[in-house]
């Protein structure tokens, strides 16, 4: 039995749908049309990398039955607590859902379809400009001046009527966006062209002017002034989201819902790739390690504690079946000492690789309780040890901007030389490589084709528990070029493409937790 099927199962679920459509304007959407919508809103947010189960599903589709359509905040709020589990995801939740519930603006009908179109075209207003010919209407308003319009929306900003608000905003799309059905081009451009017409900074100021000229805001009260500019802001900020609501419903009427989502959907924190993030991606990268090396820390440490049980113990299993005249019932097993790994991270930190090995180390340092013992190397084509300045540090970022601007790793013109690398570390360390030790290569492999001196991989790997080599270029680009990864990876326990924080949670935790 599908989802569709276990929803329309219950009574109580189907009366609530009927309830909902008889609230919302008439002819916005029927109850099977708000199942699909539903569906294919879960559908999407699966495809932007959401984990949804279909329990989930199905508990968000019910839960809707406490809320009515028209009242957008709630419904968002519904469908995010049943849908959305970690907080990194939820700026991804917000678009696909102003995506698929634009067509269900409040105060604006639709049409059977729920494109939101009323008698005229999807997205476009009646003939005639149809409200919009009164003040207050959303059609393109012929009879008001660009000067009395702007004049209506201060006044609408000034008494907080929202109402008033959102049918500006459509006026004002209608008249300044320029949109056209099919025009290939962005929302962003759209938006740009309405509000470089409205020009808010302006208008906020005379905001100001007019609330000091009626006394509401004394001119000699600093304070008063600041929350009084405040509090203008904020609404213009939310005139400035109508204004956006009205352009993507409208592009989601000429171009279709999953054509808008598709646009719009951005990869997650965690799918947001090391080597070509953006500064923006970088930040969000930063916010979303903690919380996950704290989750992935417990997994770990749990999984340890379910491994305690040992080999079977015969002595005590046969003394213990006595108790059952001679049947052993209750084997009894010995109490291991679980070992927790050494961990040596070897890293190259040139080029574009650096922001990888930043947050690889971030990872491992931040679980650094789940270890007995974490150090650090990296190296371009001189190698140093970094241990000393996490050590040192109050804070993991702290300590790995002292990485990248204290550690001594240029030998001869700071290109990168695996191979000299590779030499000095075995000069220096091999010896320290032990059975307990868990060694975890970071790199691309690309060696400027200098010697690779794959044989002292093979020499660590010889001594160590395991050798892993971390790669954050894509499968495909392996052994291309200048690369040889697959000349150290026949010495490795494993080779792993790691371009994410996805990927890197999913190795540490499969490989290096056990």
């Amino acid at each position: 039995m599908g989802v569709r099927d276990a929803l329309f199962t219950s009574p109580k679920l189907g009366e609530v749908m009927s309830r909902n459509t008889f609230e919302m304007p008439p002819g916005v959407v029927g109850t099977g049309h708000l199942v699909d919508v539903l569906q294919g809103f879960v559908h999407e947010l699966r495809a932007a990398g959401l984990p949804v189960s279909m329990t989930e599903n199905i508990d968000a589709m019910r839960a809707v039955e406490f809320v009515s359509m028209e009242d957008r905040e709630a419904l968002k709020s519904v469908l995010g607590a049943t849908l959305v589990k970690q907080h990194r995801h939820w700026k991804a939740f917000e678009t696909v859902f102003e995506v698929y519930f634009a067509m269900y603006s409040p105060g604006i009908g639709g049409d059977e379809d729920g494109t939101g179109g009323g008698d005229g075209e999807a997205g476009e207003p009646p003939p005639g400009g149809g409200a919009g010919d009164q003040p207050g209407g959303g059609g393109s308003g012929e009879g008001i001046s660009n000067e009395d319009l702007a004049q209506m929306l201060m006044q609408a900003l000034m008494r907080a009527d929202e109402q008033m608000q959102r049918n500006l905003a459509a006026m004002a799309v209608t008249r300044f966006a320029g949109m056209e059905p099919g025009r290939p081009v962005g929302g962003t451009y759209y938006l740009y062209r309405t509000l470089r017409q409205l020009d808010l900074e302006a208008l906020q100021a005379r905001m100001m002017a007019a609330a000091q000229e009626a006394g509401q805001v004394p001119e000699d009260d600093p304070l008063a002034e600041r929350f009084a500019a405040e509090e203008q802001q904020a609404r213009i900020t939310r005139f400035r989201e109508m204004v956006e609501a009205e352009i993507r419903k409208r592009l989601v009427a000429d171009r279709g819902v999953e054509a808008m989502a598709r646009t719009l959907r951005k990869p997650l924190p965690e799918d947001v790739e090391f080597m070509h993030a953006s500064r923006e991606e970088m930040h969000q990268l930063q916010r979303a390690i903690e919380p996950l090396t704290r989750a992935l820390a417990a997994r770990l440490a749990q999984r340890r504690k379910r491994r305690r049980r040992g080999q079977l113990d015969f002595r005590k299993t046969v003394r213990h079946s006595l108790s059952y005249g001679g049947v052993p019932a209750e084997p009894k097993f010995r109490n291991p000492r679980p070992s927790k790994p050494d961990i040596f991270v070897i890293a190259d930190i040139s080029g574009s690789v650096a922001s990888f090995a930043r947050f690889t180390l971030q990872f491992v340092y931040a679980m650094a309780g789940q270890f007995s013992k974490v150090r650090s190397w990296v190296f371009i084509d001189g190698i140093d040890e970094v241990t000393r300045f996490f050590d040192e540090a109050d804070e993991i970022t702290e300590a790995v901007h002292r990485v990248n601007t204290e550690a001594d790793v240029v030998w001869v013109d700071g290109h990168s030389d695996y191979g000299h690398a590779f030499e000095i570390f075995r000069d220096r360390h091999l010896r320290e490589v032990t059975s307990k030790t868990t060694v975890i290569i970071l790199g691309d492999a690309r060696n400027n084709y200098h010697a690779s001196r794959a044989d002292v991989i093979k020499e660590i790997s010889d001594r160590a528990r395991k050798v892993f080599w971390l790669n954050p270029e894509p499968r495909g680009y392996w052994n291309t070029g200048d690369s040889i990864v697959g000349e150290y990876g026949i010495h490795c326990d494993g080779v792993f493409e790691c371009r994410n924080l996805r990927q890197l949670e999913r190795f540490v935790a499969s490989s290096v937790g056990v």
